[in-house]
């Protein structure tokens, strides 16, 4: 057992746990402004009702947010200690912006949504609404510059700390082994640095924060739409003329079809380019490349080797990958073995992960068009199987999303701030193996209860759905 692997791990459970219901909380909020200014416009009960069904399942998903963002947190000042007390000078800023204008603007107006839906005008559910949504987006941004500051860091700088703060950024350990087997680390401090801000706009928008939060934020709503469309789906299968359930079709599949495809292209398409300019080991990894010819070709299959190996099997499209980077179809690009294997992220852990996302992106892309497809030909209700295929669609924008932030994150490796800090410097050496296996299986059971309410809520809401089949709901969708 390893201290640093097992805080890594408890950390990556927390994080990828908050990460499923993070862009159906966006997604969601977003959706449901339009349904209730749809509402407020047309005075018709059906969008009154669609909206209090699925404001309920926002409330929920808000809730595992707000409480996983929470234990992420504390886990900062308990397991990466080393980290916080060099970078918090700088994060500190961006989490205190998240919270105070994101947490309690979806707080107080989520709770007015939710509880005053019936004694509020429908006007004043709008603005609730859309103060919910905006709230989560700013949130967004701020945690997206604190992450996107670790992976492209700009306006700071490396100063001597304060006397009378800890030096335990750099901490020099020394290990010694016992005639039992246990590791003894003795941590001793060296001079104290810390990173500090010197420009806040540069750290703000630094290379890679308005690209990855417009990618974000376009995968948010994709997800938020077809987990809506999952729903509505679900309840069709069982009424075919249920109106609530048509009103979220309508609604849902047109928008998952639009940031479906905003979500390849421009974001993903930008994101990918900062990547290979700003990361180039990352982006080696990603793209599986193992050789720097004049026109590299795109791997589409690829079993990664080690550093220095060559490739086992793979499928490529010629030329594609740097027109994809740069492009330009005959741009040379740094590959795998340019760098030195102690400086590369796991490769096949980072491959995987971004191919599986791109995949997965595809495959929405093209069942979107198709259901809006059968919208537009007004037989989409008549495909009782493709309607089991929404279902079935539903989770895969946030398993995208999290591949993706794996591939970010694992991409990032070995530097817990890229080319500053190394992650095998900013865990706490003061907890032991024992203990953060301990917090980690707790964390596990944690994770997996707040899952299984979730799950048994959503089950027990599709089961009973709202409204009536009679409810005229402006027109068949």
């Amino acid at each position: 057992m390893d201290t640093q692997v097992l805080s890594r791990i408890q950390f990556a459970v927390t994080a990828g746990f908050h990460f499923l219901f993070l862009p159906l909380t966006i997604g969601l909020a977003w959706l449901l402004v339009v349904v209730e200014a749809a509402a407020w416009r047309s005075g018709k009960a059906v969008y009154d009702q669609t909206g209090r069904f699925f404001g309920g399942i926002l409330g929920l998903s808000f809730v595992v947010v707000l409480a996983t963002g929470l234990i992420m947190l504390f886990q900062c000042g308990t397991n990466w200690d080393r980290y916080s007390s060099f970078a918090g000078g700088i994060l500190g800023t961006a989490f205190v912006a998240a919270a105070v204008p994101g947490f309690f603007l979806q707080a107080i107006f989520l709770g007015l949504y939710l509880f005053g839906h019936e004694r509020i005008s429908r006007g004043v559910r709008v603005l609730a609404i859309f103060m919910v949504a905006l709230g989560a987006s700013l949130s967004t941004f701020w945690i997206v510059v604190a992450n996107s500051w670790m992976q492209t860091p700009r306006g700071d700088g490396i100063v001597e700390a304060p006397p009378s703060m800890p030096g335990r950024a750099q901490l020099d350990d020394s290990r010694t082994q016992t005639a039992d087997g246990f590791t003894i680390t003795a941590a001793t401090p060296t001079a104290p640095r810390r990173a500090e801000l010197s420009d806040l706009a540069a750290a703000v928008f630094n290379p890679s924060t308005m690209v990855r939060y417009h990618h974000t934020m376009a995968a948010a709503m994709l997800s938020g739409a077809l987990f809506m469309a999952g729903c509505a789906a679900s309840i069709l299968r069982k009424d075919a003329a249920h109106a609530v359930a048509r009103l979220a079709l309508r609604i849902s599949l047109p928008l998952g079809l639009l940031f479906s495809v905003l979500v390849a292209f421009p974001s993903g398409h930008r994101h990918v380019q900062q990547v290979a300019g700003t990361q180039p080991e990352k982006f080696a990894a990603i793209a599986g490349l193992y050789s720097s010819p004049r026109k590299p070709p795109l791997v589409s299959l690829l079993r990664p080797a080690d550093p220095g190996s060559r490739v086992n099997a793979g499928i490529a499209v010629p030329r594609f990958l740097s027109w994809l980077a740069l492009g330009k179809v005959d741009t040379r690009l740094s590959d795998i073995n340019a760098f030195p294997p102690h400086e590369l992220p796991p490769l096949a852990l980072t491959f995987f992960a971004f191919h599986a996302m791109v995949v997965l992106g595809l495959l929405v892309i093209a069942a979107m068009a198709y259901a809006v497809l059968l919208q537009l030909r007004g037989r989409l209700f008549e495909r009782r199987r493709f309607l089991l295929v929404l279902i079935f669609l539903a989770p895969l924008p946030l398993v995208a999303s999290v591949l993706g932030w794996i591939a970010v994150e694992a991409g990032r490796q070995p530097w817990v701030i890229h080319k500053v800090m190394r992650t095998s410097a900013a865990f706490s050496s003061g907890i032991s193996p024992g203990q953060a296996l301990f917090s980690l299986i707790l964390l596990g059971c944690i994770c997996l209860s707040l899952l299984v309410v979730c799950l048994f809520g959503l089950i027990d809401r599709l089961q009973h759905p709202p409204g009536s089949a009679g409810i005229d709901c402006g027109g068949s969708p």
